[in-house]
Order: structure tokens, then sequence, then C-alpha cells
């Protein structure tokens, strides 16, 4: 039996005014919520990090700047690496576009150069070695990937590919454009007598919050519970990734404006994948011979003898 999504993306939506003769029409997205439940568990997981010494030499405050580096570079690597990755020709001929975030369009692979753009900086600035950082980083990264996913689910976005599975989706914004214009009671109407059974999709971004996030994090944060040698924690990440990212893109819709690159299956996904994995398995060589970063716990604060404030 599949599935009609029918999800509202908008979590809040504010009255309608008018400024400079153009009417807004301010709301809270879903996505923009992932987003937000994506920071704070970063700052929940790397503060626990922090406190377990897993980081040494570096306090919350440090942790607090390294935070708000790394979601500058999500932020800014992510919509630069979709503009250059999937939608080069639109900002050749509208290079505005890049700025008009609100209409959507973010690349992981793009917001991970950010995020290692920034955390060199962050490292170089205090005298770390930058892959000592990234070991930190990796493990609680996972939950934001499938928060994110989870956001494209809410939204209807980037669905998979027809499946006649019985946990197929029916995507509204994926069906023929005569069947979009419907209104939703007429929409229901055709599903529960079964005449939208033969659009349903696979549901890939519920794959991808699976994997990507989930799994990705039980894997990365029980590696990582014990001291593990340079690089390696940075390994694990790119390979399991690229290899999970790649796997499900064989289920995935490839982008409409590049749609399959070779082979009649590679996507864009794909190729941006493969030398994530190289770069992986590099790593996990090459901390073989790599010094052991071992965790100094922060000293508990003293506390204050009765009665002795000041």
């Amino acid at each position: 039996m599949s599935y009609l999504h029918q999800i509202d993306p908008i979590a809040l939506q504010f009255p309608a005014f008018e400024l400079f003769g153009r009417q807004f029409h301010p709301a809270v997205h879903w996505y923009g919520v992932m987003y937000l439940l994506a920071f704070a568990t970063a700052w929940w997981l790397g503060q626990r990090r922090i406190r377990a010494g897993r980081l040494p030499g570096v306090d919350l405050n440090g942790f607090g700047d390294l935070l708000f580096y790394g979601m500058l570079g999500v932020v800014l690597g992510g919509r630069v690496g979709y503009v250059l990755f999937y939608a080069f020709d639109d900002f050749l001929a509208d290079p505005l576009m890049l700025l008009r975030v609100w209409d959507g369009g973010m690349s992981f692979h793009g917001g991970l150069l950010g995020v290692l753009v920034a955390a060199w900086w962050w490292a170089r600035s205090r005298g770390l070695h930058f892959f000592d950082v990234m070991d930190f980083v990796a493990p609680w990264v996972p939950p934001g990937l499938g928060l994110g996913r989870l956001g494209n689910w809410i939204g209807g976005e980037l669905w998979g590919k027809p499946t006649d599975a019985g946990w197929g989706v029916v995507f509204p914004r994926a069906l023929p454009v005569e069947l979009q214009q419907l209104d939703t009671p007429a929409l229901r109407e055709r599903f529960d007598a079964g005449l939208l059974d033969v659009f349903a999709r696979h549901p890939s971004q519920l794959y991808q919050a699976f994997l990507e996030g989930l799994v990705l994090f039980a894997v990365l944060w029980w590696f990582s519970a014990q001291p593990r040698p340079r690089y390696a924690v940075s390994g694990m990440f790119a390979v399991l990734y690229g290899v999970f990212r790649f796997a499900v893109e064989f289920v995935r819709e490839p982008d409409q404006q590049l749609g399959y690159l070779a082979f009649g299956w590679l996507t864009m996904g794909q190729l941006l994948s493969l030398p994530l994995i190289a770069f992986g398995l590099y790593l996990l060589w090459r901390s073989r011979s790599a010094p052991t970063l071992h965790p100094h716990p922060a000293e508990p604060e003293a506390t204050e003898p009765a009665g002795g404030g000041r």
C-alpha cells in the first residue's frame, strides 16, 4: 500500500504584509527548523566531547567559535556548492540567484568543503592539527545530515525513482502537470481509488536519513568512543558517507537539470562521492602510522565553601 505525501512544508505562517509596494508572506519552513535542530544537536554533542577532553586545550568558548565557523561553512559552502555542481548554467544566466537561498538549493559536498575551510581556519588560529579537529567534529555531524534529509522528506523534494514496493510514496510535486493542478480532496480521491499507485516512488530521503543520519552516527560515535589514531575517525566518516550516498543514488531520481552523467546510471551525487570514498580510504591507511590523541577531561570547577559568597 503506497502513501500519499501531503505534509505541509510550512511549520509557522505569519500574517502577510506589504512593504515598498510588494507583498510578503513570512513563514518558517520545516526545513529551516531541521537546520536549527541540527545545530542544536551539534552543540549538545560537541559539548559532551569537549567536557570529556576529546580536543585537549579547547574549552567551551573555543568550541562555540568552532561551531559558529562551521555553521557559516555549511550554509555558504552548501549554497555555493549547489550552484557550482548542480545549477552552474542558471548562475551564468543570472548570477544573483546565488543569493536567493529562499528559492532552495543546498549541496552536502559543498557544505562539507565549507566546513573543511572553516575548521582549517579555526585550527590554524589555535595552533591545532587540522585532522585532530576533524576527528573531533566528525562524530556529531551525522545527526545534522539525518535531520536535513527529514527536512527534504517533509518538503516533498529530492524524491526517489518509481517503485511498485508496498512502501512507495506518491509525491504530488512529482506527478504529471495535469494532476499537480488538482486540489487536495480531488487528489486524495484519486489516490484512494488506486489511480495514483503507478506514480509511487522510493522515499529516498528516508533511506538517506536512516543511513547518513542514524547508522553513520551510531558507527562513528561507537568508533570514536575509544582513542583512535589521527585521521581514522575522519576517514571512517568519509568512506561510510560516500558509500551510503553512492548506494542510495541508485534509487534516487537524478537532478532534472543534469540527468545521468554517464553509463545511463551515474549521477552527480555518485560522481562527487567517489573522491570522498577514495580520500577516506587514504586517511584510514595513513592512520596506521599516525599518533593517537588521548583525551584530557576538564578539571571540575572549584566550589565555594559554605557561606563564603563574595
